[in-house]
């Protein structure tokens, strides 16, 4: 019989450490016993007193219980009780206008390191409100079964247990101050300990909450749940197996979809609770008016927007342009994008479905030509895109970006290309995280 292999023995003595800068994680890093040591909670030029999470063979991972010295003037009393523990936010304890800086830096850094390229100019953060910004989230449940408890929450740092909370400042309050009645509810349902996680969408007006449920609902779970959605004026989706098993509880009639505006516009874009939108409204707004300046689109102007979801750039620009084509690997949001164009009554926005990360030379839109392209892929990047269309001749593209070191891989490309890198900067689409929103700007180079 074979046996099982062990990992190395994690240590259980807390250890003091130097902290001398910070990771892309937003992790403090040390050096400890010849090793690199990555330690939750700390903050560059600190020396804390840590406790081991795991241990590995070229790194090891901690979490900070105090500090012990000089502590950084970076460093802010977390809004969260929980903000140490749970997984949800990483960088609570540290000034929001230093986490600003740290990502601006963070995107620097990468294109220093991948390109060996600068923008001409750097833009001002886009930054906007810190707590209650998140309208879209996936909460986990679990029941503890030795202190016949729920628990509802992001998972914890480095391990799957769910954070025990009672509330959370970063979600929208709508959700984030209902935790405890979530718990309550959950708790009275016959299925208390088969709900898997549930899904949260806030539009500008309405909140959806999406509950996978692993085993059926009684009728007095149904009862139980449409009242709670009655008392907090929430819609309840189902999901007894996978995504197409969604379906609405309450109300029992309407469409079924929430809405927000865009800037500056009598727009209104419409989305199904599992369609993926931004989960920063604020920043979003920033972001689309930020993106119509940089890209300046005519009333002559062919634009091509990839990776458009359900249009949230697209429809804004068409307001502007001859025409937008918006193209989109998933064909559900490609159906929302034409639904939103309707709804808004743009005829001059077309939606196609095609996979970008593919050969897409011979689609007829991809011999189309386009004067301006948008873009803003998933944190892969989009290098067969901006490989293909380089040479397509659009005066000026503007990439969105939600991973600087994809982004800047493929700023590399298009310098190579003819392309300057105008402008760059970075938006803080997700406080309190290490995560990193960015937008670049490129024109052309003058033959």
């Amino acid at each position: 019989m074979s046996r099982r292999r062990r990992g190395p023995r994690i240590p259980s003595e807390p250890v003091s450490l130097e902290i001398e800068s910070l990771s892309h994680e937003g992790r403090g890093v040390a050096r400890n016993e010849g090793k690199t040591a990555f330690v939750d909670g700390a903050l560059p030029g600190e020396r804390v007193l840590a406790r081991y999470l795991e241990v590995r063979r070229r790194h090891d991972g901690l979490r900070a219980l105090e500090v012990e010295a000089s502590p950084s003037p970076q460093r802010v009393e977390p809004p969260c009780p929980h903000a140490g523990l749970c997984g949800g936010c990483s960088l609570q304890h540290m000034d929001p206008d230093a986490q600003i800086r740290f990502k601006a830096d963070t995107l620097r850094e990468q294109f220093t390191h991948f390109g060996g390229i600068e923008p001409l100019e750097w833009a001002e953060p886009l930054t906007g409100q810190t707590l209650g910004y998140r309208r879209k989230a996936r909460l986990g449940v679990r029941y503890v079964t030795k202190r016949d408890e729920v628990l509802v929450g992001f998972r914890e740092k480095r391990n799957n247990f769910i954070t025990a909370i009672d509330a959370c400042v970063v979600l929208d309050p709508r959700v984030g101050q209902r935790i405890e009645a979530l718990k309550e509810l959950i708790h009275g349902l016959s299925v208390y300990n088969r709900i898997a996680q549930i899904e949260v969408a806030c539009g500008d007006d309405d909140v959806a909450l999406v509950l996978r449920h692993l085993d059926p609902l009684s009728e007095a779970d149904r009862e139980a749940l449409v009242a709670f959605a009655q008392q907090h004026d929430i819609q309840i989706y189902l999901q007894p197996k996978g995504p197409d098993t969604v379906h609405r509880l309450w109300p029992e009639s309407g469409p079924e979809r929430l809405h927000y505006r865009l800037p500056d516009s009598d727009l209104e874009m419409v989305f199904h609770p599992m369609d993926f939108t931004q989960v920063n409204a604020d920043i979003n707004q920033r972001m689309i008016k930020q993106a119509m300046d940089w890209l300046a689109p005519e009333p002559d102007s062919r634009v091509l927007d990839l990776f458009c979801g359900l249009g949230n750039f697209s429809l804004p620009i068409a307001r502007h342009a001859r025409e937008v084509v918006g193209v989109e690997g998933d064909e559900a949001l490609v159906v929302r994008a034409r639904e939103n164009a309707e709804h808004n009554r743009l005829a001059n926005a077309r939606f196609l479905a095609t996979d970008l990360q593919a050969d897409f030379t011979t689609e007829p839109w991809a011999r189309e030509g386009f004067d301006r392209i948008l873009i803003d892929p998933p944190r892969s990047g989009a290098q067969e895109v901006v490989e293909t269309l380089a040479s397509a001749g659009a005066e000026r593209i503007v990439y969105v970006s939600c991973n600087p070191a994809t982004l800047a891989r493929d700023a590399g490309i298009l310098v190579s290309k003819g392309y300057r890198l105008v402008r760059a900067g970075v938006m803080d689409m997700f406080p309190h995280t290490a995560h990193v929103e960015s937008m670049a700007l490129f024109e052309r180079e003058s033959s």
